[in-house]
């Protein structure tokens, strides 16, 4: 399958970051394309955004918003932890090696969490491989909306959650880290 040259075009326009795509830009994409643009803000899970492309046209996009959250409530509890653990560890070994995906890597300087001294760094994977060992997958957080001493914070108030109470929280942070990354991609113009 070869992608058409305003495929191309609108791929590569995104990928540098040049503009945002208007919805109307957006509705109008076959589902090849629209799962190309949308994929990535659900962190490694296209699928989602291939689930939702049948729900055109979007009005808005708090609608668009609303329609990919749907996707993933829809989706069950595998797929949901599947989403869940396809988000990297805060400050683990990814995010050490520089192999984030662009999202996820702005996400986490945002945070300040590319500034750590050693014992902060430390302090990150401990908590890292507690949350794990108890809930079975990453901690989730909102990065752009937090900084390290709250997403620190975080990390010791959840922990005392129970493993529903953290799918639950991680589902809501996945939520607000798609809205975001939508409206970095996606303008209503």
């Amino acid at each position: 399958m070869s992608l058409s040259s305003q495929h191309k075009a609108i791929l590569v326009s995104i990928a540098t970051n040049q503009n945002r795509l208007a919805l109307a830009q957006l509705n109008a994409l076959g589902q090849g394309a629209f799962t190309d643009v949308l994929g990535p803000v659900f962190e490694h899970s296209p699928w989602i955004a291939a689930q939702t492309w049948s729900r055109r046209p979007f009005a808005s996009r708090v609608q668009l918003h609303a329609a990919l959250c749907a996707t993933v409530r829809e989706a069950g509890p595998e797929a949901q932890l599947a989403l869940i653990r396809a988000h990297p560890d805060l400050v683990g070994r990814a995010a050490l090696a520089g192999s984030l995906t662009s999202a996820s890597t702005r996400e986490q300087a945002a945070a300040g969490l590319d500034q750590l001294a050693p014992a902060e760094v430390n302090l990150f994977q401990l908590y890292n491989r507690e949350y794990q060992a108890k809930f079975g997958f990453p901690f989730v957080i909102c990065a752009r909306l937090n900084r390290k001493a709250a997403i620190l914070a975080g990390f010791e108030r959840r922990l005392q959650h129970s493993r529903e109470q953290e799918i639950a929280a991680a589902l809501e942070e996945i939520d607000q880290i798609a809205g975001l990354r939508l409206a970095d991609l996606v303008t209503e113009e």
